[in-house]
């Protein structure tokens, strides 16, 4: 075990243990690396590590705010970590649409279902935003990302919601691709429009399965629409020999 990830496993463990609270500061470096016997280069790449994953926040300086601090941001962690082995290989499109796929329809089946219902405002702004005449198409897919990590963050459940804001990249990454393959872009529009609003009606009115059920179709009808499926694909989405795991997934309850 490398000298930081020492100092990174003393740290988990006095974090599971309570001794550190969300909020409170770690000591500092120097008292750090004194007690564990490492250097203080050693202590800071461990931080490093630690900021990266959304578990601590650092500010250099003498004053109260200054080192580090405990804080609970597993989005930022998470999504850096999808983002970056995304960027590292070549992810297929169907592999992305099926997590898309299992990922949305789970939440909003659980947006659905809280009690109390969450605040749906934010994801109606953007559907607004969306219908704005002038809505270039650029504007029009960064809003709709935006409508389905909302979507996402409604189910409660922060983890889905960070793998969310991770795939945002490889998500955009295939629906601009898939955009420039259309031959009626505004027809298109329309219908992502129409099938936005019947998916956050659906979850408005507490309708887990219909919901669910929308939101596979909706993202499976683009992947369709737009020809992105390749000879190689396969167990992925419904192609033309029939239904596969993502069209499975739409039907459940």
């Amino acid at each position: 075990m490398r000298t930081h990830e020492r100092v990174l496993a003393r740290i988990e463990a006095d974090l599971s243990a309570g001794r550190w609270a969300v909020g409170e500061r770690l000591p500092g470096e120097r008292a750090m690396a004194e007690e564990l016997g490492v250097s203080r280069p050693s202590v800071r790449e461990a931080l490093r590590v630690l900021e990266a994953m959304g578990i601590v926040r650092t500010a250099v300086g003498s004053g109260p705010d200054s080192g580090a601090t405990v804080v609970n941001h597993p989005a930022a962690g998470l999504g850096s970590a999808v983002r970056l082995h995304l960027a590292s290989g070549a992810l297929p499109v169907h592999d992305v649409v099926e997590l898309r796929v299992l990922l949305e329809t789970w939440a909003v089946s659980s947006a659905a279902r809280r009690t109390p219902a969450p605040s749906f405002d934010d994801a109606e702004a953007l559907l607004d935003q969306m219908d704005a005449p002038g809505t270039s198409v650029e504007e029009f897919l960064e809003l709709d990302t935006a409508f389905h990590v909302a979507l996402a963050a409604a189910s409660g459940n922060v983890l889905v919601e960070a793998v969310m804001l991770g795939l945002r990249g490889a998500i955009g990454a295939y629906v601009a691709e898939g955009t420039a393959r259309l031959t009626d872009w505004p027809a298109t529009a329309a219908r992502l429009r129409s099938e936005h609003r019947e998916v956050l009606r659906a979850v408005r009115e507490g309708a887990a399965a219909e919901a669910g059920a929308a939101v596979a179709a909706h993202i499976d009808g683009f992947y369709r629409e737009a020809g992105l499926e390749r000879p190689g694909d396969a167990g992925g989405t419904a192609g033309p020999d029939g239904p596969g795991p993502a069209d499975e997934v739409s039907a459940r309850p």
